[in-house]
């Protein structure tokens, strides 16, 4: 049985004054998590703070971005193996906001979930369409293109040490979701099209929905065979909503 994983996306929010009680609220009501794992992905100059906060805690830490460098002049650029130095566990690649604001391709976002995985970091790989793919009815199309990239760099079995996350960019931040089943839908698509090429793989990969879960739309999407968790975006910033999510992954 897959653990669920439930993976706060913190975005570009906080402050010094607001990680520290925001990370204490996430200690405080952890015991009513039992069976997801919880991580949260803080802005990069917030992830030693918040780091020294989780010490001792089974909270996992993430960034919410990498680059596909190990080191060299490139300014303004975080490597994976800084990452790896401050205790980060996971990495996020190829957000939609980073594919649609900065323009970063499927290849490029390939090269940084190698270079995580090299760092001995999990990705958490991002994939899913815009609404106006969704109306030409081009998902799987679009989906497997995102996965393919990957697939064909690296291979299928580097997707075993990975996470995925379905988000469907029109649900982001938007207020709108996808109902429990058009996620179902998109999330066996990817079992399913893993399966065909390695049925281990697509066996043990958690496969997230990442399009505005919420504590009150939870439970139906987790209740869902292939959902296996969330990354969390404006709820992540709220203990109380993030631990709820976390609460409805509970069996």
């Amino acid at each position: 049985m897959r653990q669920p994983l439930v993976a706060g996306n913190w975005k570009m929010n906080g402050s010094l004054d607001s990680v520290t009680p925001l990370v204490e609220g996430i200690k405080a009501g952890l015991n009513s998590v039992t069976t997801a794992e919880m991580a949260v992905c803080p802005p990069y100059v917030y992830i030693p703070t918040v780091a020294a906060l989780l010490a001792g805690t089974s909270i996992a830490l993430g960034a919410q971005d990498v680059n596909d460098q190990e080191s060299g002049a490139y300014t303004g650029e975080v490597a994976p193996g800084m990452l790896k130095d401050v205790g980060c566990k996971y990495a996020i690649v190829g957000h939609s906001e980073r594919r649609s604001i900065y323009g970063e391709s499927d290849e490029f976002t390939a090269g940084k979930f190698a270079a995580a995985r090299k760092a001995g970091l999990v990705p958490i790989l991002c994939v899913g369409e815009l609404l106006e793919e969704r109306e030409q009815g081009i998902t799987e199309q679009v989906v497997a293109r995102q996965l393919d990239a990957v697939i064909n760099s690296d291979g299928v079995a580097a997707l075993g040490d990975a996470v995925i996350a379905y988000e469907p960019v029109w649900a982001i931040g938007t207020g709108k979701t996808a109902t429990p089943d058009q996620a179902q839908e998109v999330h066996a698509f990817i079992r399913g099209k893993l399966a065909a090429l390695d049925a281990g793989v697509a066996e043990k990969v958690q496969i997230l929905y990442g399009g505005s879960m919420n504590a009150g739309n939870a439970a139906e999407l987790l209740a869902m065979a292939d959902i296996d968790g969330g990354l969390i975006g404006g709820a992540s910033l709220k203990a109380e909503d993030f631990l709820a999510i976390g609460k409805a992954a509970n069996r």
